[in-house]
């Protein structure tokens, strides 16, 4: 296989931002990215050299066309997406994206988290922009918060070799650290004190 430029990609179906029409089918585009990661293969990795269990700035730009494409905008970020974002966390044992999947990561999940309790949230191509902050639109006191969510974004960070400092900062200013007593906020993120 030769060795294409980023113009040169062909059209890759279902990963497509134009055929994203719900937030389901961005899911399932984020599964055929996370399968590439694991793999080395397949449409996401089609014209350049890819190893398995490697997220590469490719990767990280996959998951941002397919969490902003125009079908889900201005929706929140939803669990299946968020699930489908840890699942390539877990999958990538290697990174060389610069920062920019653990960065949407973070932004992605506390989306999620904030809309699942209630709160409002900018839309996505704002709020999971590598030029916006996480902190100029993420809540910042623990009101209406959703435990149930917290709990799922707990058991997905206990016990990871890889930690992303960013989503652990945010989920603890979600939660505000006199929303729980402090002996229970180590065992949240399964880290000592």
């Amino acid at each position: 296989m030769s060795a294409s430029t980023p113009g040169d990609a062909e059209p890759i179906g279902a990963l497509e931002p134009s055929d994203i029409s719900c937030r389901d089918t961005a899911a399932h585009a984020l599964t055929i990215v996370r399968d590439g990661v694991i793999t080395g293969e397949g449409p996401t990795t089609r014209g350049r050299v890819h190893f398995s269990r490697e997220l590469d700035a490719d990767d990280a730009a996959w998951c941002a066309r397919i969490l902003t494409a125009t079908a889900v905008e201005h929706q929140p970020v939803s669990r299946a997406e968020a699930e489908a974002l840890f699942e390539i966390n877990d999958a990538a044992a290697e990174r060389s994206d610069d920062g920019r999947f653990d960065d949407l990561l973070a932004k992605a999940v506390v989306h999620h988290a904030a809309s699942a309790s209630g709160l409002p949230v900018p839309s996505r191509t704002v709020a999971l922009s590598p030029d916006t902050a996480i902190e100029s639109w993420a809540p910042t006191k623990a009101v209406s918060v959703d435990t149930e969510v917290l709990e799922w974004i707990a058991n997905h960070m206990r016990g990871k070799h890889r930690r992303n400092r960013t989503l652990m900062r945010m989920v603890a200013t979600i939660v505000g650290a006199a929303a729980l007593p402090l002996s229970q906020l180590p065992n949240v993120f399964d880290i000592g004190m």
